[in-house]
């Protein structure tokens, strides 16, 4: 495994850390702390859980080798035993009906993934794209043995439909896109087919494939969210959607033998949370529902078609990551995590709601026991606008005190009670963390999310600063001891929060974050290019609004000490967002420290590279808000 490159900027002068360069021997105090904040990140952790056909068998990922991997457990539990192996992350593990599994691998991180089917041994493996280096994204099989999948080897701009024939051995385009889309389920001659109008509003049509005929299923106005999948056949599909409401719920459509569709009909709503996700039993007599409840999840089944609903007990922990249920529909096996806990698999028994444990993800050196949970804390922005962010506070924490504002990517995505090797690094330092959810977070239904889109950027961002304000006017956060962190467009609002209030804030983190749109679309794979004008602004027509949201400009203001980190095959956010802030506030002789990962993609999959990443964040904020 490749070692990362360091560099530090002070004025000119370029420093570089050597792998095995000498350095101060730390205290037995920090030595410690040093091989805590180690195991923590070393944890492993277990998710994407799948039946086999006939459900003897789970398959699910792992990264108990120190990259993610397919595994094999037996389902009544038993000692997992692995199925692929290798240098770079296998991710997206499917069962074909004969009983292979297929999964994708992205070497050195970025898009470019490669799809094999395997056997359960790992043996006889084929590739079933065009193993290239086109942008390949996973898929699933339908009952036949074809699987569906998304590729952009003809047009870099937009991923097509594709389907492999296990007839064939080969796969073929099932129809262009133009747009972004793709196939959502696939029966016989008809495809569940999603297409993407821009981020933030899909529709769902049905495709002939062999006419090529198409039909609307969602008319609507405004912007809508949905995914979905057949039922017992392709006249019904049921849908997790938000047409023509503000929050996501559970619903159906159904289609006539004359092709004439019904409006959807919602099965099941709550006021007080959104449809997550639900999964379909294979003879569709029931589902799943999945509830965010303010970021927290709550799982109840659902009887079909007639919509009977019937609560589940409380799963062992706040998450559920991914799920399943078996063949026989008896069982339902889930990834669970919460704050304190990684990512394992359990069962549930859906006739007498008992959660059983399958697997024991290893966390030598950590107790869990010690770990802190957050406490959920609402406030109002500089409008008035409510928000809300999960509050961590370490042992024996002494208010006003160091924190770190930690901001999620997305922008759509939301902060959630998850475990996280660094938050639990910082507190095991004495810093407490807030992570809040600020406008244009989802979960919180599509009117809030759509807050942030182009010129309502700058009231998101201004969101940075109160949320910060608040922290201190609520005798948590000292004044003149914050940090700021965050990865992907968590990276974006930390560079916003040194040029847009560079007083506020006396340390940052920048996990492989944008900083300047012009370079972003233009450097940015071309169909997440496409996809973001609407989020950010169009290139073309509101080149003005971009230069003005963009913190590239901005950088002279900045005084803050900055880590930035990267991976160098980052294709989601190409590196040169992280060239141009070491470059210019090198320049400046503002202190920033770089770290790039020769190996990585967009975020960090390998274990070394977690592990140097957590202890690197967590030693630049001790030292910089003074807890040393």
């Amino acid at each position: 495994m490749s070692t990362p490159v360091r560099f530090a900027l002070v004025g000119s002068l370029l420093l570089v850390a050597l792998p095995g360069q000498t350095k101060e021997a730390p205290s037995a105090a920090d030595a410690e702390l040093e091989a805590r904040i180690t195991a923590m990140a070393r944890m492993a952790s277990a998710s994407g859980p799948q039946y086999s056909p006939d459900g003897q068998w789970i398959a699910f990922h792992t990264n108990i080798s120190g990259v993610p991997q397919v595994w094999l457990l037996p389902a009544e539990g038993g000692y997992p035993r692995a199925v692929s192996a290798g240098p770079d992350a296998a991710s997206g593990v499917r069962w074909s009906p004969d009983g292979r599994l297929a999964y994708a691998v992205s070497p050195g991180g970025g898009y470019n993934a490669r799809l094999l089917l395997t056997t359960t041994k790992g043996t006889d493996t084929i590739a079933m794209d065009d193993d290239g280096e086109a942008n390949t994204f996973v898929g699933d099989f339908a009952d036949d043995g074809r699987y569906h999948f998304r590729s952009n080897v003809r047009n870099p701009a937009t991923p097509d439909a594709w389907i492999w024939d296990p007839k064939t051995g080969k796969a073929t385009m099932a129809f262009q896109i133009d747009g972004f889309g793709g196939i959502a389920d696939l029966q016989g001659e008809h495809a569940l087919e999603w297409e993407l109008v821009t981020r933030g509003n899909l529709n769902a049509y049905r495709r002939n494939l062999q006419t090529g005929e198409r039909i609307l299923l969602t008319p609507h106005e405004g912007n809508a969210e949905l995914f979905g999948q057949f039922g017992a056949d392709t006249s019904t599909v049921y849908l997790g959607n938000n047409l023509g409401r503000d929050n996501m719920v559970f619903g159906r459509i159904d289609i006539g033998a004359d092709g004439k569709v019904s409006a959807p009909v919602t099965l099941a709503e709550r006021e007080d949370a959104q449809l997550e996700d639900f999964l379909l039993a294979d003879d569709a007599s029931f589902a799943l529902l999945v509830w965010n409840v303010a970021g927290r999840n709550e799982i109840e089944r659902i009887s079909l078609p007639d919509g009977k609903r019937s609560p589940l007990p409380a799963a062992p922990a706040e998450l559920a990551y991914s799920a399943d249920i078996a063949p026989d529909g008896k069982h339902a096996v889930l990834s669970l995590a919460g704050s304190t806990a990684p990512a394992d698999l359990w069962q549930l028994d859906l006739a007498s709601g008992e959660y059983t444990r399958l697997t024991w993800s290893p966390h030598p050196g950590v107790d869990l026991a010690t770990l802190v949970k957050p406490e959920l804390r609402r406030y109002k922005s500089f409008d008035g606008l409510e928000l809300s962010g999960w509050l961590y506070l370490p042992k024996d924490f002494k208010a006003p005190g160091p924190v770190v504002l930690s901001f999620h990517g997305g922008p759509e995505g939301q902060e959630v009670p998850a475990f996280r090797s660094d938050y639990q690094a910082l507190l095991a330092s004495g810093i407490a963390v807030f992570a809040p959810n600020i406008r244009g977070s989802s979960g919180f239904g599509k009117e809030f999310m759509a807050l942030d889109n182009q010129a309502g950027r700058f009231d998101a961002n201004k969101d940075i600063k109160a949320t910060a304000d608040w922290l201190v006017r609520e005798g948590i956060g000292a004044k003149g001891s914050l940090g700021i962190m965050g990865g992907s467009y968590g990276g974006y609002a930390t560079m916003v929060g040194v040029t847009e209030f560079p007083d506020t804030f006396a340390a940052a983190v920048n996990l492989f974050g944008m900083v300047n749109f012009e370079t972003f679309f233009a450097q940015s794979e071309p169909w997440m290019a496409a996809i973001s004008t609407n989020e950010y602004g169009d290139p073309k027509t509101q080149a003005k609004l971009l230069r003005d949201l963009s913190p590239i400009h901005k950088l002279d203001r900045v005084t803050t000490p900055l880590l930035v980190m990267h991976g160098a095959n980052d294709t989601n956010v190409p590196v040169v967002e992280a060239e141009q802030i070491v470059e210019v506030l090198g320049k400046r002789g503002v202190e920033v420290e770089y770290v790039l990962f020769p190996d990585e993609g967009h975020g960090w999959k390998k274990e070394a590279n977690r592990v140097s990443s957590t202890l690197t964040l967590t030693s630049f904020f001790r030292k910089q808000l003074h807890t040393d």
